[in-house]
């Protein structure tokens, strides 16, 4: 445990982190086994990150080809700037899109992402999340959960996906 997370409870270690992202690209797998292809759109920077590692997961379990998606948002005002989708070019018509996030608490981040998507006619949307808070205050659910965790309003989750550093804290 470094310094800077003294004060912080591991709720998730390398290890553990590594296994659910493994578990999670197995349900995706079967859920979506008949697809040719299907998009991963991470939440920058950590949903991001996630999406990466799933879709290293999916590639060695699976034949379908995986794109991914960059997703950045203003998630403390997300009507103040547009939502950005990198590359520009993938397109998102027909095909299977899992959005991806470290942390789900109230869905407002995702949302606000949805708008991205939807003009674009996807086949389907679904929601990875490592961590699920469970305060909704907006009709997002996780189609794929790492780890379900009971907190107050107050606490926080940080996941950290780091090189040195892979961990899941309580704030």
């Amino acid at each position: 445990m470094t310094p800077q997370h003294k004060q912080q409870n591991l709720i998730l270690d390398r290890t553990q982190i590594e296994q659910k992202v493994k578990r999670i690209a197995y349900e995706i797998y079967e859920r979506n086994f008949e697809e040719q292809e299907l998009v991963l759109a991470g939440i920058y920077p950590s949903g991001h990150t996630l999406a990466e590692r799933l879709a290293e997961q999916l590639q060695q379990i699976s034949p379908i080809k995986v794109s991914l998606l960059q997703v950045t948002l203003n998630k403390d005002m997300p009507l103040q700037e547009p939502v950005q989708l990198q590359p520009e070019n993938i397109s998102l018509a027909d095909k299977v899109v899992v959005l991806v996030d470290d942390v789900l608490n109230t869905g407002k981040t995702l949302a606000y992402t949805l708008n991205a998507f939807l003009p674009q006619n996807p086949k389907k949307v679904e929601v990875a999340t490592l961590v699920d808070r469970h305060h909704p205050l907006y009709p997002i659910s996780s189609t794929y959960t790492g780890y379900s965790l009971a907190t107050t309003l107050r606490e926080r989750v940080q996941v950290v996906l780091q090189e040195d550093e892979v961990a899941a804290y309580l704030l």
